[in-house]
Formats: structure tokens, sequence, C-alpha cells
């Protein structure tokens, strides 16, 4: 597909984005802003969150997992349900009721400001580090099909890639996210959807015959209950699954800052519960995709692939499929990538503004200067990190850094956990040095497991240990004499 025309109809993507931020963004405010005035429709918010909550990477690895996995994915979207319900039953009633705008503000009123900083900057570490991931995989994709055939400099692609998200977001924050997260997940699940259906003509079968030739497969096997030291196996999958929603969904606020823009936590709880149960057959769409695709590429005698992550970019753009499929991919692709990062952006800007600069008590016009500022800063650091993967230049490093940043999950869900299900305080000034351990001793643990566990590999479910050594943590400097009274 020439690159003139992928240009135009990626131009006419961002016009249509652009378009909806003029309109959603107009006197806006700082409320508007952070929390979207608390007048978001829940069953838009609902929608919306399943693109944010598939970035880029899951848009083209979840297909490319069933080769090595087959459908074991499921069990941890299965688990995903669980952590919903205790999001909905246990974390967003506590949001709604201390009336926060960001979900940090709670570990100040339970612990103290040190606590309070640490949950944030863990936050903004992980977030920063992840959203710059999954655009650096952007912008190197519009490099290489595009801005790359017309010599233009990669660090214009990425100003350009980041000044798109900026322009859309600047005004409204959260009040435009939450449409324009509508319109990418349209995008993102019409290309998957018009994948399947070319890919099934292409091999002669019907809806019928297409589910029957995915489950006669040797692709479809969804639960593993053999051996524990699988990654596989059902337990492990489900409780990572559970745990991974909390702390990915429920302390996190990029994802938070969409339910807290809801009318009212009866909202709120009805977004969370219907998002959750579209999200199940949506990921099984993507699973069902990824069996196609390997039953399409031997029916075609297609080469896989040594990377399994180029699977389906290869059959989508590589002339196997009608031109349309081409065109789709690329929105959806798009669609995958902009929906988890220009949310990201909005939630890092509201972070540092509320969390870590403290704009508490300081006027309307003061808060959104500085607002504005942050959201430029923290673009500038974006482009920075991009430029700086592209400058190592090694997988492995990166992979390294994607991997650190998912660890500085655990520590938030251990001090959630202390501050809901013990009533202890703790040394506040000690937090962060806790914080900071806890991850140090998994990856620690993870580099030395088979020689240490006769065998045993970690795989998600250090999630879980991690929170459990900060909980651990914060139990040693717990005071002793000095216990909350009961909630």
């Amino acid at each position: 597909m020439k690159p003139l025309f992928l240009a135009l109809i990626i131009a006419g993507y961002f016009v249509l984005l652009l378009v909806i931020s003029l309109i959603t963004g107009k006197n806006a405010g700082n409320k508007g802003f952070f929390l979207g005035n608390r007048r978001s429709p829940w069953y838009v918010v609902a929608f919306g969150m399943i693109g944010a909550s598939l970035s880029g990477v899951t848009f083209i690895s979840v297909p490319g997992w069933v080769g090595e996995s087959q459908f074991a994915y499921m069990q941890m979207v299965l688990g995903y349900l669980l952590g919903y319900l205790f999001i909905a039953e246990v974390l967003m009633p506590l949001y709604y009721r201390l009336n926060l705008t960001s979900i940090y503000t709670y570990l100040s009123t339970r612990f103290g400001r040190a606590s309070y900083k640490t949950g944030a900057s863990f936050f903004l570490l992980s977030r920063i580090i992840g959203a710059s991931f999954r655009l650096f995989l952007m912008a190197t994709v519009l490099q290489i099909t595009i801005l790359g055939k017309w010599h233009v400099p990669f660090w214009i692609t990425v100003i350009l890639t980041i000044l798109l998200i900026w322009l859309y977001t600047f005004r409204g924050g959260i009040k435009t996210i939450i449409w324009t997260d509508t319109l990418q997940t349209t995008f993102m699940l019409l290309s998957v959807i018009l994948t399947v259906i070319f890919i099934a003509r292409q091999m002669g079968l019907d809806f019928g015959g297409m589910v029957r030739t995915i489950r006669e497969s040797d692709y479809s096997r969804i639960f593993f209950f053999d051996d524990w030291h699988d990654k596989r196996f059902f337990l492990k999958q489900f409780l990572s699954g559970a745990f991974i929603t909390i702390v990915m969904t429920g302390l996190d606020q990029d994802m938070m800052q969409k339910n807290l823009s809801c009318r009212n936590i009866g909202e709120a709880k009805k977004n969370m519960y219907w998002f959750s149960m579209v999200l199940v057959p949506v990921n099984l769409l993507f699973l069902s995709l990824g069996a196609l695709l390997y039953l399409f590429a031997a029916h075609r005698g297609i080469p896989v692939p040594e990377r399994a992550d180029e699977l389906f970019p290869l059959i989508a753009t590589g002339g196997y499929l009608p031109a349309v499929v081409s065109v789709f991919f690329m929105l959806g692709l798009i669609a995958a990538a902009y929906s988890s990062a220009d949310s990201a952006l909005t939630a890092l800007t509201t972070s540092f503004t509320v969390d870590i600069l403290g704009t508490e008590g300081r006027g309307d016009e003061e808060v959104k200067r500085i607002r504005m500022r942050v959201h430029i800063a923290v673009s500038a650091v974006m482009v920075g990190l991009i430029l700086l993967f592209r400058a190592i230049n090694d997988e492995s490093v990166i992979s390294a850094l994607f991997t650190a940043a998912g660890y500085t999950y655990g520590p938030l869900l251990g001090l959630y956990a202390f501050g809901l299900f013990t009533r202890w305080k703790v040394r506040d000034r000690l937090v962060p040095f806790v914080a900071i351990l806890s991850p140090v001793i998994c990856y620690v643990l993870h580099l030395n497991s088979e020689a240490w566990f006769n065998g045993y590999r970690f795989g998600f479910e250090m999630l879980i240990l991690n929170g459990l050594i900060t909980f651990a943590g914060l139990w040693l400097i717990r005071k002793k004499a000095a216990q909350l009274q009961p909630a």
C-alpha cells in the first residue's frame, strides 16, 4: 500500500479526533480535564475502556500468543472478572466516598505524606515507561510504513506522534478521552472482525465452519491443570489475572480516572460490570483471530515468522487479504496504541499536578497554568524516552525496562492491601525504602528461581509475591501502639 494513501487515511483519522476534541474540550476547565465534571455517561466509559485496556502491544501480541500457549490466556481473562468485582465493590466506593481526584490521595489520609508520594511516584514511573514503550512501537510502524519512505528523520516522527496526542487532549483531558476512546475502540474491533471475516472467506468457511475449525484445531485448549510448574497452569493464570486487574485498573490513575468521571458510584459500578462482561468475548475474539492466522498460514503455505508478534501484521498487510484489511489493520493498530497512550498522558498530567506538585487550595487559573505546563513537560519526557529506546536499539534491554516498570505495581498492591485490610499505622518515612526493596527482592528471585526452587519459573504471579513482600515490610514498620479505629 502506497505511503501517501496510508498517510491520508491516518490524517483523516486524526482530523476526526481533533473535531471530537474541539467539541468536548470547549470550556472544560480543571474539573473537566481531571474528572470530566463527573458527567460522563457510564456506557460510553465502559465501551471506551475496552480500547484503553487493550494496548497496541496487546493488539498484535495476543493473536501471536496462540501459537505457543493456545487459548490459555482466557484463564487470566476469567481471573479479570474477580478483579473487577473487587474494584467495583471495594475500591470504587472508597474513592467516591473520599471524593478523590487522584486515587493516591487515599495513601496520604491512611498512612502519611511519604506513602502518598511513594504511591504516586511508582505510578508515574511505571506508566510513563509503559506508555513511551507503546508509542515507540507506534512511531516505528509509522516510520517504516510512511514517513521513513519520505526520508523523514525518526525524531520528527516521534515528535509528530506525541504532538497529535497533545493536540486533542490538552484542552479537555478526560472529558475528551472518554469520547476518543470510544472511536478508537470501534476501529480496533472493526479491524479484528474484518480480518476474521476475510480469512474465513479465503478458507471457504462460513461462521459455523469457522467456529468448528477453530474448536477442532490444536490451538483452542483453554484450561491447563496438568503441571503446576507450567506458566499456563490454571490457578497461576486465574489468580494472576485477578491481581493484575486490581493493580492495573483499580490502583491505576489512568484507568480509574475514567471511572471517577461517572455521575455517581451507581453508574460507575454499572460501567465496571458491563465493561468486564464485554471484555470476555472481546478477548475470545482476539484469540480466535490468532488461531485463524496460524491456520491460514498453514493453508496458504505462509512461513510463520520467528517472532509471533509479526504474524498478524504479515498477513494483514502482506497482500494475502483484500486491501481494506490493510487499511483497517493500520487504523486498528493506531487506535489501540493511542487509546492507551492518550489516557496515560492525561493521567500522568493529573497525578503529577495533584500528587507531586500539590495544587490543593490554589485558584483555578493557577492550577490550569500548572496543569498545562505539566502536560507539555510530560509530553517532552515521553519524546525523550522514545528516542532513548531507539538509541539503545537492543530488544533485550528495552524488554528489561518494560518488565521493570511492571514490578512497580507490586508495592502499590501491598500498600493498598495493608491500608484496606489492617488497622495498623506505619512509620511513614520508612515506606519508600520498603517500596523500593520489594521489587529488588522480586527481581533477584526471578533471576534465580529455577536454581533455587527446583526448576520453578515465576510468571505473572510475581506480582502477587511483590505485593506480599511489600505487605510484610509494612507490617515490620508498623506502629504497634497506634492502631486505627475500625472503619
